[in-house]
């Protein structure tokens, strides 16, 4: 019976894993889309979480899902608000900087989530998963180095590092009540989704940036926000945290830079420099290091099933 539990661990985790990869891929389309719809950032930031609730409800519904209650709600809420003010700050830093630097420097997450899974969790990588971590980051330096440091690109690449910040903050969060609380990846998603929009809507008015009377172009672009990098990448992450470490997760989406810098590059004309291109093939090692060092605990219980 244990031989067979801990087989279906690994497997799970494997299948998580993949998915992973998939919500890779999606979230480095994110920067692009941002770029291609004609609206202000709070804005896009706002709708890419409400939509997402909008595609979201309908399903769990339909499943008859049970959503958060009490701490757990209370949890969710608070995850939902640092996811919030991880897209206000990113998206924004998109307006002052380049997509390659922008997505360099919000991808640093995981120095803060192995700082934060340490101390809170007393979570441990294995030594070649953080040394493929530091790596990855020394990759990240190189390509933030590409180009010239004004003032504006200064503003844009500060603005991003704290929404790497505060993305570490949502993932460790969510990871907590992923595996500990019993909750659902859908009814999770909507919660935290729902709360990023309840936060992210009075910055939106305050700033003064239209919610609507967008042209047609804009909308099917943010709706390809939503779809492609909201659903198949952050709550592919959601579903993802249930069954491995939070600091592997975000060591993965250390590929984001680079897909992200070659997108830019063959769709908005944004030619990658020479350190661009080593420092992506550095990040590249990194995760390779990363996933290779990568193990199933093998004497951890497998956490307790989704309510349905």
């Amino acid at each position: 019976m244990v031989q067979a539990k801990a087989r279906k661990r690994e497997a799970e985790s494997k299948v998580a894993l993949a998915a992973v990869a998939v919500g890779v891929l999606a979230v480095s389309a994110a920067a692009i889309f941002i770029r291609l719809a004609d609206a202000p950032a709070l804005a896009v930031a706002f709708w890419r979480n409400s939509l997402g609730v909008l595609v979201l409800l309908p399903l769990a519904l339909y499943r008859r899902e049970t959503f958060p209650r009490g701490r757990a709600l209370r949890v969710g809420i608070a995850s939902g608000v640092a996811l919030g003010a991880h897209f206000g700050f990113w998206i924004s830093s998109l307006g002052y900087t380049s997509v390659a630097a922008s997505v360099v420097l919000v991808c640093t997450q995981p120095v803060f989530v192995a700082i934060l899974v340490y101390l809170v969790f007393g979570e441990r990588t294995s030594p070649l998963s953080f040394f493929g971590i530091l790596v990855a980051i020394a990759g990240t330096v190189v390509i933030a180095s590409d180009g010239s440091v004004g003032s504006a690109m200064f503003f844009g690449n500060t603005l991003a590092l704290i929404g790497a910040v505060a993305v570490a903050v949502y993932v460790l969060i969510g990871r907590s009540l992923r595996t500990t609380g019993g909750v659902g990846v859908l009814p999770y998603s909507l919660v935290v989704y729902a709360a990023a929009s309840a936060t992210l809507a009075p910055a939106t008015l305050y700033a003064g940036a239209p919610l609507w009377g967008y042209s047609g172009e804009t909308w099917c672009w943010l709706f390809a926000i939503t779809l492609g990098p909201q659903i198949l990448g952050h709550t592919v992450f959601n579903w993802a945290l249930r069954y491995i470490e939070a600091s592997i997760i975000s060591g993965t989406i250390l590929a984001e830079p680079v897909v992200s810098a070659l997108l830019a590059w063959l769709i908005l004309a944004e030619k990658p420099g020479l350190a661009t291109l080593l420092g992506g093939a550095v990040v590249l090692f990194g995760l390779f290091l990363l996933l290779r060092g990568y193990h199933v605990p093998r004497k951890e219980a497998p956490p307790a099933e989704p309510v349905a």
